[in-house]
């Protein structure tokens, strides 16, 4: 893979302290999988006698957003206007999220409240910044019909007002083929950015969009491969680039950082987190900021190296977090003297 050494280059983070003052101006719809996490803080100071089993003496509690919701919250906080959709149940925790983001100024007018479908809640137990278990309650069969067309209704009557779509699916049952056709179709007409964070079944169901940022698990699975095998990242990339005919592939590494492919060719962006704590919405950090990055008019290059900066600063926090843009900024111009 290319070299990269020269991305980080202090010129370079220097160019990119232009564009997040920009954030302030998009206005983004984000569609997808709604997702509260709630999180169970404790400390663990002995064994069950009853399993084999740490006993978690609770502390606290928190709720947060989470899957597409944590996008808009990554948004939100980066200063950018967002308009939320989805569908969360009618019960305690949607009706959280629907509260919650209404108050943090986010618009809620595509959030459906289904008495039918429970909300998504991922509870996770946390002793000691160390995550014990997972604790999943969710419904992720299709949408109805009629919620269905509701949804890619809501998307039609936007879509002048807004100047990117972000797709966040989690394999939840709202994201769908139907509307991808739908978000393809705004393209068409108004030739406006849309971004995919995608699940991998099936992944061609993504095509045609202007980016799409899985990670590299979904990349090899989306390619056929349970490993990298005999097939190199720049083969799954550009494979993967060409057949969903998209402009841009930005390949989310983990620990190794993240690759982007273009028709131009490919380029290997190294990570700059000092600890990683917690991975989790990492990914949606890196799409909100690669979004608002192209939509200040930063080259992707300079996008992905903008949102490759922000996951560093998430990872290193436990639980689901987002990124100011104060902060991020400030991050900017640390890494520019520190290069």
């Amino acid at each position: 893979m290319r070299a990269t050494g020269k991305l980080l280059s202090r010129g370079a983070i220097r160019r990119l302290t232009q564009w997040p003052p920009r954030f302030k101006e998009a206005r983004v719809l984000v569609v997808g999988d709604l997702i509260v996490d709630e999180f169970v803080w404790g400390k663990v100071d002995r064994i069950s006698p009853e399993a084999p089993v740490p006993v978690v003496r609770v502390t606290d509690k928190s709720l947060r957003w989470g899957g597409a919701a944590n996008v808009a919250n990554n948004l939100r906080a980066m200063g950018a206007k967002v308009s939320l959709a989805g569908v969360v149940g009618a019960d305690e925790p949607g009706r959280w999220l629907f509260r919650d983001a209404r108050r943090k100024g986010v618009k809620t007018e595509g959030i459906q409240l289904d008495p039918a479908r429970p909300s998504t809640l991922k509870t996770r137990i946390i002793a000691h910044s160390q995550q014990v278990v997972r604790i999943d309650r969710e419904h992720s069969e299709p949408l109805s019909r009629e919620r269905g067309e509701k949804l890619r209704s809501f998307l039609r009557q936007q879509a002048c007002s807004v100047d990117a779509i972000i797709v966040s699916d989690y394999g939840k049952g709202v994201v769908d083929e139907l509307l991808m056709e739908e978000v393809r179709g705004i393209i068409r007409k108004r030739n406006i950015i849309a971004c995919v964070d995608p699940k991998v079944s099936p992944f061609s169901m993504y095509r045609q969009v202007t980016a799409v940022t899985p990670n590299h698990r979904e990349a090899l699975k989306a390619a056929g491969l349970d490993a990298a095998g005999s097939a190199s990242l720049e083969q799954v990339g550009q494979g993967l680039l060409k057949e969903l005919q998209c402009e841009i592939l930005l390949i989310t590494r983990g620990e190794e950082g993240m690759s982007l492919f273009l028709d131009q060719g490919h380029l290997h962006i190294p990570t700059v987190a000092k600890q990683v704590y917690d991975v989790t919405g990492a990914g949606d950090t890196v799409i909100s900021v690669f979004t608002l990055g192209l939509l200040a008019g930063a080259s992707p290059k300079e996008a992905a190296m903008m949102a490759n900066l922000a996951a560093g600063i998430v990872v290193g926090e436990v639980g689901t977090a987002t990124v100011g843009q104060r902060r991020f900024m400030r991050v900017l111009e640390q890494a520019a003297r520190l290069v």
